[in-house]
């Protein structure tokens, strides 16, 4: 087994593999393993894998297949323990030790019921050593959306606003502005690359007709479902959301929802997710709770100012990205969330793990 003292870096080599699966592995986390072997200069990677689309096959399997026979002896570093049970594929844990192995070093022990503990005693019971917690912190944070789904049945939750000057989202009854630079547009659009789905509430879909896509080059494939709350079913079917056709919407709304909107929009292809109603609004923990029920472990929500709201107001939002520009608006109605200051407002459960210019604007990650 490859000494301890190189367990940090192969294990960061491990995350920066996992780390290409984000928002393409729901509802499996985006795992990262290698294999390491020691050579005659010193330990090197012998195979490497990432959870594949949909999550399978897992990334030890890719990593034991691509080093082959290099992968008795070698040491794993795996980013999640490895799987113990019998899914769609046969155990992770059974490959490794299929493959004989010297060792594995994991970051996190997963809270999946299934396996929670068991694929780390399976490899041991086989007499393969075992080294855990290594960059656990980071690995926590890389499968944030699997755990949560797990230890809280919903999705983690993020919430992103990009604010003018006065800090506001926008002005009422004009539609769509633009205020972020364009580095800023280019690092959001990246940010719904590495999600699963992306939120926003009926008022921004009847305010502006959003696609809510990913348009990077050669990241239009990696466009998240978009997910629209919309109470009483008010999305009209003409909405630009359904001309991607290929890329799923879902509609949460009330359990009274009108019939025969909800039927105009199932035509279009909406998948409709009923949820009870909480006073006026949807009830959003039923809502999150019926996404993570689909398989959604991450949601990126972009608006608007209600829906931001009403999260935060639940204690739903779990992390944040608040884009400062100096775009000034000017004039009457501008809406402004949280009071135009939603830095200090998710400040009272949230910390700000960094903040810095993109551009011309100021941007700020806050996170529990």
């Amino acid at each position: 087994m490859i000494d301890a003292r190189h367990d940090r870096r192969f294990m960061a080599a491990a995350l920066a593999v996992g780390r290409r699966g984000e928002g393409r592995t729901a509802p499996n986390p985006a795992v990262g393993a290698v294999l390491v072997q020691e050579g005659a200069a010193g330990p090197v990677i012998v195979g490497a894998g990432a959870s594949a689309p949909g999550g399978r096959p897992h990334a030890e399997t890719l990593a034991v297949a691509e080093a082959g026979p290099r992968a008795a002896g070698a040491t794993c570093y795996a980013t999640l323990e490895p799987c113990s049970h019998h899914g769609k594929t046969p155990p992770c844990a059974d490959a490794l030790i299929a493959a004989r192995v010297g060792g594995v070093v994991v970051a996190l022990t997963d809270p999946n019921p299934e396996v929670s503990g068991g694929g780390i005693a399976r490899l041991r019971a086989a007499g393969i050593p075992v080294r855990t917690g290594v960059r656990r912190e980071e690995a926590a944070y890389d499968m944030r959306g699997h755990l949560s789904r797990m230890m809280r049945g919903r999705p983690h939750v993020t919430l992103k606003l990009a604010l003018s000057a006065e800090g506001a989202i926008g002005r009422e009854g004009v539609g769509q502005t633009r205020l972020s630079g364009a580095r800023s547009r280019a690092k959001a659009h990246l940010l719904r690359a590495t999600h699963d789905a992306i939120a926003v509430g009926i008022g921004t879909v009847l305010a502006d007709d959003p696609r809510l896509t990913c348009r990077l080059p050669g990241l239009s494939a990696r466009s998240p479902a978009r997910i629209v709350f919309d109470t009483d079913a008010r999305t009209p079917p003409t909405a630009a959301l359904f001309a991607d056709e290929a890329i799923p919407v879902r509609i949460v709304v009330a359990e009274d929802a009108p019939a025969a909107r909800l039927e105009a929009l199932a035509a279009r292809g909406a998948a409709i997710l009923a949820v009870p109603r909480r006073g006026a609004r949807l009830d959003l923990e039923a809502a999150l709770a019926a996404l993570s029920a689909q398989g959604i472990t991450t949601v990126l929500v972009e608006g608007g100012a209600a829906l931001a709201a009403a999260l935060a107001e639940a204690q739903l939002v779990d992390e944040a990205h608040i884009i400062a520009t100096p775009t000034r608006l000017g004039g009457a109605g501008l809406v402004r969330p949280f009071g135009g200051d939603p830095i200090a407002a998710l400040d009272l459960r949230l910390t700000v793990a960094d903040s810095g210019l993109v551009g011309e604007d100021t941007w700020t990650h806050l996170r529990t």
